[in-house]
């Protein structure tokens, strides 16, 4: 039938609608963010509540409405939600990649397939818990900014493009500055720091994986900076999201310069001043 289409999506978020309705918005692989309506979810008898919960990739048949669509019948992919909901660390991280992922499709019905890629792609690698779950959220950051075309640069200058790498950084000039063109308020993080963020931009997991964890603060500073400075406001669940420490000795990017002062970024992370 005409008004019936069918597509693959992870559920981004949900809120309640009436006494047992709710709205779902959806991050689809051929429609882009759809925003549906799923009747009757709330009810104990409901055949597919469960199955729309966040995090769940799922195959959805869709009913066009007036206003919001209808979620007819639901079918359940990959549920990456169960594994996600029992760990703190996890879950966390993966709202925050809803969150953002919801962030970067404003537009409903318009198709981003390479962001539905890279939410799947990050939402499994936490769901199987065979990664540091604050490595991959960074990851994710970092390619979804470079899709949203806001990568930073980290092996060039960005004002010039001299090859780096450099000692400065600037969230607002749009990452890397060498010597000639830095700001005022430049960070200066440790070169570790920015060979993790380059790791993590290109999937070089052996390398990111060693890193000690002062490296990887510094670097989720940078990051989640780099991030809502583009959006233009913060993630509500990115103070949320649990950075576990572990037992290391911080690398040299986690304490300031002799004379310096230390820079908070929005994410409270420690991060060298000018």
């Amino acid at each position: 039938m005409v008004n019936l289409y069918r597509d693959t999506g992870v559920v981004l978020r949900t809120h309640k609608l009436g006494e047992a309705d709710r709205i779902v918005t959806l991050l689809t692989r051929r429609h882009g963010k759809v925003r549906a309506v799923a009747k009757g979810v709330r009810r104990t008898s409901s055949r597919f509540g469960a199955r729309l919960e966040p995090f769940g990739h799922v195959d959805v048949q869709f009913y066009t409405g007036r206003t919001l669509d209808v979620i007819t019948q639901v079918e359940t992919v990959d549920a990456f939600h169960l594994p996600l909901v029992a760990d703190y660390q996890r879950y966390t991280a993966a709202s925050a990649i809803a969150e953002t992922a919801d962030r970067l499709s404003a537009e409903e019905g318009e198709p981003v397939l390479k962001l539905y890629l890279l939410v799947c792609g990050a939402l499994r690698s936490l769901a199987a818990g065979e990664r540091d779950a604050s490595l991959v959220l960074d990851a994710f950051f970092l390619r979804a900014m470079s899709y949203a075309g806001w990568a930073p640069a980290l092996t060039e200058c960005a004002r010039c493009g001299l090859p780096g790498p450099h000692v400065a950084f600037s969230v607002a000039a749009g990452g890397s500055m060498c010597q000639d063109c830095r700001v005022p308020g430049c960070v200066h993080p440790a070169p570790e720091v920015l060979d993790l963020l380059t790791a993590l931009l290109h999937g070089e997991w052996p390398l990111a994986e060693s890193t000690l964890q002062g490296t990887r603060r510094d670097a989720s500073g940078l990051v989640a900076a780099h991030l809502q400075w583009h959006l233009e406001r913060q993630l509500r669940s990115l103070p949320l999201v649990e950075r576990r420490a572990r037992e290391t000795v911080l690398t040299s990017g986690a304490s300031p310069r002799a004379g310096g002062s230390a820079t908070r970024t929005p994410e409270g992370q420690g991060v060298r001043g000018q």
